[in-house]
């Protein structure tokens, strides 16, 4: 399994990095990314020591880590900026925290993050019919999310991506070791959004092409 949104102690999560990726190898991951929350005060500090561990970890095992981020709750005009900087600095995958129903998230930032042709639009809850046009046009894929809350929209995300032609990937979104999902959990979290198992496999994917671009 490939997944591209997890977090660490450098942000909110319980795991270090070593012992994240320990856990997700042993329950068959493939391919993940750790997308610690950033904001402008710590960017830098976040990008250059993730991607520090994740060259350090490769040659080592059989799962592949990428350095990523996640761009949380900033103003939507600092998006694009923020992206760039990130991408500079050795990030492989931009995330960016979308307007989940559970959080009170900037109103802007799914058109923001989309306009700047981030990889993955997260948890965007009742995003438009417009917004998942533009983000099919734009290359930005839209999540299916594993995570209590966010995932409470997952059925509209997928109605609205079948609608538009807008693109899905499957993240976790994993703070604790809980958190983490077995392709089979995957399968039944997928279908619960009314998608297929197809549908799942077409997410996967979708995750490689986003690590190849």
């Amino acid at each position: 399994m490939i997944d591209l949104h997890m977090h660490t102690t450098f942000s909110d999560g319980g795991l270090i990095p070593a012992e994240l990726v320990s856990r997700a190898a042993s329950i068959g991951y493939k391919a993940m990314a750790i997308t610690d929350h950033v904001d402008p005060s710590n960017i830098e500090h976040i990008v250059r020591n993730i991607r520090r561990f994740c060259m350090e970890m490769e040659g080592f095992g059989e799962i592949e880590v990428y350095p990523g981020v996640e761009i949380t709750h900033v103003p939507p005009g600092l998006i694009n900026s923020l992206a760039t900087r990130a991408r500079e600095l050795g990030a492989k995958i931009i995330v960016v925290h979308g307007e989940t129903i559970v959080e009170p998230v900037p109103k802007g930032t799914n058109l923001a993050a989309i306009r700047a042709g981030v990889d993955i639009l997260a948890h965007p809850g009742m995003l438009t019919e417009d917004e998942a046009r533009l983000a099919g046009e734009n290359n930005v894929f839209l999540e299916i999310s594993a995570r209590k809350g966010h995932s409470l929209t997952n059925g509209h995300v997928a109605h609205i991506a079948m609608k538009t032609g807008a693109r899905l990937v499957y993240n976790t979104d994993s703070h604790a070791p809980g958190d983490l999902t077995t392709w089979d959990k995957a399968l039944s979290i997928i279908k619960g959004a009314s998608l297929s198992e197809a549908d799942a496999i077409k997410m996967q994917i979708n995750s490689r092409e986003i690590i190849n671009r």
